[in-house]
């Protein structure tokens, strides 16, 4: 009798549990409704392409020719076209100057349904936050950006350099190309450890490397979900294969930051270690948030510092290592420019090994290469926002709060409206006199407006003395048998790797 008993009710247990799990689905499955007729009424007025009746544009959005595709769709509709990832997730697409101005020269928050899957992995630092606590964040960590705090990273960016250069010299006696992204991927992120964390000069431990592996995980899962809609339920999420492997790359990334942060902490309790630090011939990224107080004294909780140690590790390195691959697969394109970015460097120099603050400002030539690289490839392609409050566009059509933009970086550089001959590469468009009469939106490859990214100037600096170091060692040339294939993730990479040949040179070769 009683197992009877037991059995009923176990069985209108489950009743009642798929009652709720049905009438939750039904809620969850109105809301989405909702919010899809929203977005469809605030984009009334801007037509685009055809889309999928399940999955929107997300199939063409993942195919290998996308990133030309978002070009053309550009072309047939000007400033700006819908586009959405399956059926409820719909952005107002824009390219064009004017447009860029008309939001991201306010302060809106980052579009919480793309965004709010980066939280597992960096939490809330500054890439995702908002409001009070976004100013609070930004401006404590300013003075990390200071340009007499930049100015000692030289030395590092070039100790990094100058290993990753020392192993291409083995690679380049093979006579054959090989894949520059994965070593300039390793470069970034040992310049980083040492900015960031202080490490030392002996490379990257293992430790180190598995966290590298899985920032690179990271940023790809969290592409294919930002792409496949199934995955855009964080229920569902986490009990797919997909997820469980984001969640254990998440573990690795945030194990590695926190074991960092422990023993920084340990060490500044011991007065001898402070004592090092302090006379350590820079401060490190680390050592600047630790010392970080607002006016009323408060400082970063442990749960801000990882977030805002996560964020600037995976900003920091990724996109540099876009940046700096592309830059030298340009320089193979344009052997010419490559010579005289070559010989710029070696007049700067003169009898001199390494690079001084004062050279930076030097390098005009390599700078523009620097920016029409970053035209053409820029490290992200595409970066979104949610309306806090209605925008009116250049051409008085508008969208109303809660709306949802996505900036298409790599659009808008080649824009043929706003860059005659997009597709030529041509570093005088950066030219000062060229410069000048451009619309102050039309290059933006760090973004722009008051959410701009905050190490720019690092990446800036880092890349004009990674690439300077790079030209007096080698001369690269492209491989015509394999070239690379853009595959826009969080950051710009090549499907199949950036292959080169390089071709050791030696001393006084630039002059």
């Amino acid at each position: 009798m009683g197992s009877v008993l037991l059995s009923l009710s176990l069985s209108r247990l489950g009743l009642w549990a798929s009652g709720l799990i049905l009438v939750l689905g039904f809620l969850k499955l109105i809301g989405l409704l909702m919010r899809r007729q929203f977005l469809t009424r605030a984009m009334d007025s801007f037509p685009g392409p055809p889309t999928h009746w399940l999955f929107g544009h997300a199939h063409e959005i993942q195919q290998t020719e996308s990133l030309d595709k978002i070009v053309s769709w550009a072309h047939e509709f000007p400033y700006a076209h819908q586009l959405w990832y399956g059926q409820f997730l719909g952005f107002l697409n824009i390219y064009e100057p004017e447009y860029a101005k008309a939001v991201y020269s306010r302060g809106d928050p980052k579009a919480s349904d793309l965004y709010d899957f980066f939280l597992p992995w960096i939490g809330k630092g500054l890439l995702v936050l908002q409001g009070p606590k976004w100013f609070q964040h930004r401006k404590l960590l300013t003075p990390g950006f200071h340009y007499d705090v930049l100015k000692p990273y030289l030395t590092v960016f070039a100790e990094s350099t100058n290993t990753m250069l020392d192993k291409w010299e083995e690679k380049a006696r093979e006579n054959k190309s090989f894949d520059i992204f994965g070593d300039v991927g390793h470069m970034a992120l040992d310049t980083l450890m040492k900015c960031t964390f202080g490490k030392g000069h002996s490379g990257l431990s293992h430790r180190d490397s598995d966290y590298y592996e899985a920032v690179k995980d990271l940023t790809l899962l969290l592409q294919q979900r930002v792409e496949s809609f199934q995955y855009h339920n964080d229920f569902i999420y986490r009990l797919t294969a997909h997820g469980r492997r984001f969640l254990r790359a998440c573990q690795v990334a945030h194990n590695h930051t926190d074991q960092v942060i422990r023993e920084r902490k340990a060490a500044l309790q011991d007065e001898k270690e402070q004592e090092k630090i302090q006379n350590r011939r820079h401060l490190d990224f680390l050592d600047i948030l630790l010392g970080a107080r607002d006016e009323s004294g408060i400082k970063l909780s442990d749960r801000d510092l990882r977030a805002e140690v996560d964020t600037f590790m995976f900003e920091g390195h990724d996109t540099t290592t876009s940046g700096i691959s592309w830059f030298l697969y340009c320089m193979a394109l344009y052997p010419e420019h490559q010579q005289r970015c070559r010989e710029e460097v070696c007049q700067i120099l003169e009898d001199r090994e390494s690079f001084q603050w004062e050279d930076l400002a030097k390098m005009t030539h390599l700078t523009m290469c620097i920016k029409e690289s970053l035209r053409l490839y820029p490290p992200v392609p595409q970066v979104s926002r949610q309306l806090s409050k209605a925008v009116t566009f250049v051409d008085g059509r508008t969208l109303p709060a809660g709306s949802l933009i996505s900036l298409h970086i790599y659009a808008l550089h080649r824009n043929s409206a706003v860059w005659p001959d997009p597709e030529v590469f041509d570093p005088l468009r950066f030219s000062p006199e060229n410069v000048a009469g451009r619309h102050p939106f039309a290059f933006i490859p760090f973004s722009a407006g008051p959410r701009n990214c905050i190490g720019q100037q690092f990446a800036m600096n880092e890349m004009k003395v990674v690439s300077a170091l790079c030209l007096l060692r080698f001369e690269f040339a492209p491989d015509p048998l394999r070239p690379p294939i853009k595959l826009p993730q969080l950051i710009l990479r090549s499907k199949n790797g950036i292959h080169l040949h390089l071709r050791p040179l030696g001393p006084g070769s630039g002059k």
